[in-house]
C-alpha cells in the first residue's frame, strides 16, 4: 500500500526538474521524491486531504454565520418596520424562536475589551493595601487579587476577577482609588457577534446547543452527526 503511495502520489508543491521529482523539505531544498520514504509521502498526502476539508468546512462555517447574521438582521429590519421597535437589547442581542419551540438561534454582540496603563496603577495601590492590611486581609481576598492581576505574566489579567474586584465595598482611599483607575483603564475596542444555535425534541425538553466545533462533534458508527 505504501508502495503504491509512493507511485502514485506527488504532493502539489513537487516540482519537475531534468525530468525528475523533486519535493521541498522544510527548509527549503528540493529532495528527490524517490529517496523520500513511503510512509512520509502517505502522511503527507493525509494531511493535505484533512486539511482541504478544514479549509472547506471553514468556509462554510463563515458563509452560514454570514447567512445568520444576514437573515436575523432582515427579520429584526421587518419588524422595526412592523411594530417600530427592536426585539434586541441595545447592543443588538436577540433571540428567535420556531413556533413550535423546539428550535432557536441566538446572536450575541459582546464588547471586545482591554485595559490601558492605567491598571497598573491600580495594581500598585491594591499592593499596598495587601502589604498594609497582610495581617488582618483575609486569604480569600488575595487570592482574588493574585487571580485578578495573574503577577505571574506581566499584562495579562483575569477580567472576571477584575471586575469581581469593583464589587467589593472596602472603605480605603487607596482601595477606592485603584478601583477608579480599574475602571478608567478599561477600553472598548470594538464589538465581536457570535451566533449560537439550539434544538430540542419538543417544547418542554431542555435545550441542546448545535455546535459547530470539531472536539464537539459526535461520531456514531464512522459518521457526523
Amino acid at each position: 500500500m505504501a508502495d503504491q503511495t509512493t507511485e502514485a502520489y506527488a504532493p502539489p508543491n513537487a516540482q519537475d526538474v531534468n525530468g525528475k521529482t523533486f519535493i521541498p523539505d522544510p527548509k527549503g531544498a528540493l529532495v528527490p521524491i524517490e529517496t523520500v520514504k513511503p510512509t512520509d509521502l502517505l502522511v503527507d498526502e493525509t494531511v493535505r486531504r484533512v486539511m482541504y476539508l478544514a479549509q472547506d468546512t471553514h468556509g462554510q462555517i463563515a458563509k452560514l454565520k454570514a447567512y445568520t447574521l444576514e437573515a436575523v438582521s432582515a427579520v429584526l429590519a421587518l419588524l422595526d418596520q412592523e411594530h417600530g421597535v427592536k426585539m434586541g437589547g441595545a447592543k443588538g442581542n436577540v433571540t428567535l424562536t420556531t413556533f413550535d419551540g423546539t428550535q432557536k438561534v441566538q446572536l450575541a454582540i459582546a464588547d471586545q475589551i482591554t485595559f490601558g496603563p492605567e491598571l497598573q496603577s491600580a495594581k500598585k495601590l491594591v499592593d499596598e493595601c495587601l502589604v498594609e492590611w497582610s495581617t488582618d486581609s483575609r486569604p480569600e481576598l488575595q487570592a482574588i487579587v493574585q487571580r485578578a492581576f495573574n503577577t505571574d505574566k506581566e499584562g495579562l489579567v483575569n477580567r472576571a476577577e477584575l471586575f469581581g474586584l469593583l464589587r467589593l465595598e472596602i472603605a480605603d482611599d487607596r482601595w477606592q482609588r485603584a478601583m477608579k483607575a480599574i475602571k478608567e483603564s478599561i477600553r472598548v475596542e470594538g464589538t465581536k457577534e457570535y451566533v449560537r444555535f439550539y434544538q430540542r425534541p419538543h417544547a418542554r425538553a431542555p435545550w441542546s446547543a448545535v455546535t459547530i466545533d470539531v472536539a464537539s462533534a459526535s461520531i456514531i458508527d464512522g459518521v457526523a452527526a
